[in-house]
């Protein structure tokens, strides 16, 4: 394949496998608060004290800043939106305002470092086959454009029901799909033989679970999913590239140049369409919400449960 080595069908298996799992566990995670604070408190405590130290070391491919920075930022995203969802007082504060956007677009900055990072990067490093290049460069201005394309976050809320899930009405398909392809691209160029799984059953489980599950809560999806594969691959670090099931990138400079291209495209096309509406419709996008009379936002809004 264009982008990977072949694929034999139980890969295939397995990928269909982690990302029903981690549609599963995320599902799991939204019940209650209980739930959330086994699977992002006590869980990782657990974790940290004994089984990272130990597999996630120097020298293994989880082993880098990032892999350590990554799994906490996950989780304090997680911890975050649950006291949003659960705390009527931090509801009603401006922390349901602020957090999300800035965990958001720290996640997303950290990813862009990595990526300028490893432009300069040929080799064997931590375990981990880099092909640095120009697409490092062309993903990192990408990841940029994506998080100045972040809108709408004072129209946050939690919704109703038993979950109290959080919702952010303004970020819809076409920025998810922008983000998608960046952080796919992201992990094909800095964690190239992780990216089946890490790249894209990672971004297909909460991509399916805000656009067929629950509509509007893609940043929590996201937050949760991402938490349990990093939480996984930190302590099981070989199954992406030492078991049967791994999958090997074809370290294409063709195949890195592509995704980064298509990652660059697509958010130039969301940023130019922000700007668009910013200048059109005169929003300030720090105070206001972008698209609110696209009808994908008041289906969003219909069917999260608008009481806010």
């Amino acid at each position: 394949m264009f982008l990977f080595e072949a694929i034999p069908w139980y890969s295939w298996l397995m990928f269909l496998g982690v990302t029903l799992g981690l549609i599963l566990l995320n599902e799991f995670s939204r019940l209650n608060k209980w739930t959330a604070l086994f699977c992002f408190a006590l869980v990782p405590l657990a974790l940290t004290l004994f089984v990272w130290p130990a597999t996630a070391g120097a020298g293994s491919s989880t082993g880098t800043w990032f892999h350590w920075v990554k799994v906490y930022s996950a989780l304090a995203g997680c911890l975050g939106f649950l006291l949003i969802r659960m705390s009527r007082k931090v509801e009603n504060s401006k922390f349901r305002v602020i957090f999300p956007p800035l965990i958001l677009a720290l996640n997303i900055l950290e990813a862009c470092v990595r990526d300028f990072q490893c432009f300069s990067l040929n080799g064997v490093v931590d375990g981990v086959m880099m092909v640095g290049g120009p697409w490092n460069i062309m993903n990192g201005i990408a990841g940029i454009l994506n998080i100045l394309t972040i809108s709408g976050f004072t129209g946050i809320y939690v919704s109703a029901g038993k979950r109290r899930d959080m919702v952010w009405p303004d970020m819809l398909w076409f920025w998810i799909i922008a983000y998608d392809i960046w952080n796919f691209a992201y992990v094909y160029n800095c964690v190239s033989d992780h990216s089946f799984y890490a790249g894209a059953a990672l971004l297909i489980a909460p991509t399916l679970a805000a656009f067929f599950i629950k509509k509007g809560a893609w940043l929590q999806h996201r937050a949760h999913t991402l938490a349990f594969w990093m939480m996984f691959t930190m302590a099981c670090p070989a199954f992406v590239d030492k078991t049967i099931f791994a999958v090997q990138s074809s370290h294409s400079p063709a195949a890195l140049f592509t995704v980064s291209a298509l990652a660059l495209a697509s958010n130039v096309a969301v940023f130019a369409y922000a700007a668009y509406r910013i200048r059109k419709y005169k929003r300030n996008p720090f105070k206001q919400e972008l698209y609110t009379d696209l009808k994908a936002y008041q289906e969003v809004a219909q069917k999260a449960g608008a009481a806010q």
